[in-house]
């Protein structure tokens, strides 16, 4: 029980620091943009810079006035503000940004040294603060009044906070400030800096290093990059050369899909910056770790002999990122500490691959075991993870597309019918607008041109491209899928549908079943259309929906801002052109247009011969669409559809589908 007790406590204490540091570089990253523009300023323009300008390096004088420059303000207001709004932004919207900024105006006043960590006080402090003084008059100021409460209360709080922030934590942020920088001030000048990388590496593979880069490298390293030009702080943990060193290692002495993953993996983290795509590998054989910190060692031990350093923080840890904010008389320095640190930490990796006993483990539980000890999805986890093997059941699968509720709606049934027939009723297949995602879901699938809009929304979710909506290969392996997550938490994996489960789909679908006769009209079906090209069958289909009175004129433009997006040909001669997610306002009520083309029309290179126009309110269209979708999954549905030689025979085709 104790020792449960000491592991839980460390877990506990490993993830508010994981959570701090997170906090940190949530105020820090959004405003790299500015760090660059200040280190390419300082880079160019300083009295030791590439093309030295007076009076916007801000050295010299002009016309007997000292001058000021764009170095020194960026850094000492620019910079700060921005952290500071970030973070109190974080804490309470926009109200909570401009309050803490204003609060952070007095600890940048009254230090007079570029106050980074003050911002990262007062910023979500003020902002916190801000938030807590609302509670106390929320729902009591009368009506008319509530801006003029909202105004002067934030102006008197924040002209309080700023008073705070001068008088009291200005002294206290430069008393740490000067304490901080004379302790790295002494490891540098005993020569033990380098001894930093036996924390700095464990860390970043536990995710504390944003704690300690943003918390304490970043702000003193900006503050010795005013003074003297450069830092080396920027790159104790930015070096991309310890992680590249164990990768190469693995390309060359690893195993099985280790070693394959490897040399792509070492092109994202040296040239992509993504530090963390090598962390798996180091927890496949912890041991690794010594060669992350021996690498590290070498890259810090060469920049202080070489007295090289960067002008601005490199985010990512690319090499490009690095180089491109290498100080003038720093770039051999720099260059040499990274090939240096990539090759003793590749001796050391190799050493240990080779020699190493016992079973490695598996890269997809490595990858697993990252995400825990991050306590959150990784962005690159899913490089490793098998898509046979989920790590649970799947219970959630959404279809998104720009506007839910066409081709997104027609895949999910498609994909709904083929869970259900396998034996997973209880499997919820929904659509969603891309708008509309929120990150709760197991699958997320969606067109191949829109996969770069969804998975930012859903970064925990197992996402599949597909490049139409009807009769994708890639719905067979996400059936897959669900049997593996279903054996994987100890269900069966039925090899054949259980009768129970059959009859359950199949009174599932007879819900589904076309109800509203008035989507589907005999006057919005045609069956042998007039138009030659993919724009006038969009407007053949679109006008069907304006003479039903279902949408508005201008719909039918917004059907083809749709087309030119993202295509709607859904495969089996089959497209659905639909109006964008902004036009939904746009549709009176839910309609369905079918028109045949018996000959074909080119669809961007696809064969169309059935164009459905679609516009659908609070998913009132979903059951014609859903019965569309199984007559089109069905070849045999399509070839006597192909030959109704009747408006009635159409009708009667997706009024049976439940019955077939």
């Amino acid at each position: 029980m104790a020792t449960q007790l000491e592991a839980r406590s460390g877990t506990s204490a490993r993830v508010r620091v994981q959570k701090f540091g997170t906090f940190l570089s949530g105020m820090i990253m959004p405003n790299i943009g500015a760090f660059i523009a200040w280190g390419i300023v300082t880079a160019l323009f300083i009295e030791a810079g590439w093309l030295p300008v007076p009076r916007l390096g801000g050295f010299g004088e002009t016309d007997g006035v000292a001058n000021v420059g764009l170095v020194g303000p960026m850094i000492t207001y620019l910079l700060p503000l921005l952290i500071a709004y970030t973070g109190g932004r974080m804490v309470y919207d926009v109200r909570g940004g401009v309050v803490g900024s204003i609060a952070t105006m007095g600890v940048i006043v009254g230090a007079g040294i570029p106050m980074f960590i003050g911002a990262m006080i007062m910023g979500p402090l003020g902002a916190w603060t801000m938030k807590r003084i609302d509670a106390i008059w929320e729902g009591r100021i009368k009506p008319g009044f509530e801006m003029l409460v909202n105004n002067f209360s934030a102006g008197i709080w924040g002209a309080v906070l700023a008073l705070i922030g001068f008088y009291g934590v200005s002294p206290l942020v430069i008393a740490f400030s000067t304490g901080a920088g004379n302790v790295v001030q002494w490891l540098v000048d005993n020569g033990l800096l380098p001894l930093t990388s036996i924390f700095i590496e464990p860390a970043k593979v536990l995710f504390l290093n944003n704690a300690i880069n943003h918390g304490v490298l970043t702000p003193l390293g900006v503050q010795q990059s005013l003074e003297q030009g450069k830092s080396i702080l920027f790159l104790l943990e930015a070096n991309p050369g310890p992680g590249l060193g164990i990768l190469l290692a693995y390309s060359f002495f690893g195993r099985g899909i280790a070693k394959a993953s490897a040399p792509g993996a070492a092109i994202i983290q040296f040239f992509g910056g993504i530090h963390e795509i090598y962390f798996p590998y180091v927890l496949m054989r912890p041991l690794l770790i010594l060669a992350a910190i021996a690498g590290g060692m070498t890259g810090i031990a060469t920049l202080s002999i070489t007295s090289a350093g960067l002008v601005a923080p490199a985010a990512p840890g690319s090499i490009i990122a690095v180089l491109a904010q290498t100080a003038r008389d720093s770039y051999f320095g720099v260059t040499l500490s990274v090939v240096l640190a990539t090759a003793v930490s590749f001796l050391v990796a190799s050493v240990i691959l080779k020699t190493g006993k016992g079973p490695q483990e598996d890269l997809a539980a490595a990858a697993a075991r990252m995400e825990e000890l991050k306590g959150k999805k990784s962005s690159v986890a899913g490089n490793f993870r098998s898509d046979s093997a989920p790590d649970g059941p799947i219970r959630s699968i959404v279809f998104a597309c720009d506007a839910g509720m066409g081709s997104s709606a027609m895949g999910a049934s498609v994909l709904r019918n083929k869970i259900r027939a396998a034996g997973f009723p209880d499997v919820k297949v929904t659509n969603l607008a891309i708008s509309s995602l929120k990150d709760d879901y197991d699958v997320v699938i969606t067109h191949q041109d829109l996969a770069d809009r969804a998975e930012p929304l859903t970064q925990s979710a197992t996402h599949v491209a597909v490049d139409n909506f009807m009769n994708s290969p890639r719905y067979d392996e996400i059936v897959d899928l669900v049997r593996a997550g279903a054996a994987a938490d100890g269900g069966v994996d039925p090899k054949d549908p259980a009768p129970a489960a059959v009859a359950s789909a199949a009174v599932v679908s007879d819900d589904d079943a076309m109800t509203d006769a008035d989507v589907l009209a005999e006057e919005s079906i045609v069956l042998n259309g007039t138009a030659t090209t993919q724009e006038d069958a969009i407007d053949e289909a679109g006008r069907l929906l304006v003479a039903r009175g279902a949408v508005d004129s201008t719909y039918v433009e917004a059907m083809h801002e749709r087309e030119r997006s993202v295509p709607t040909y859904m495969g089996n001669f089959l497209a659905i052109p639909h109006g964008t997610n902004a036009a939904k306002d746009l549709i009176k009520r839910s309609a369905v247009s079918i028109v045949r083309y018996p000959e074909g029309i080119d669809w961007n290179g696809k064969q169309v011969k059935f164009v459905v126009g679609v516009a659908g309110v609070n998913n009132e269209h979903l059951s014609i669409l859903s019965a569309i979708a199984r007559v089109f999954s069905d070849k045999a549905q399509v070839a006597r559809l192909d030959e109704a030689a009747s408006v009635d025979e159409v009708i009667a085709l997706f009024g049976k589908v439940n019955a077939s």
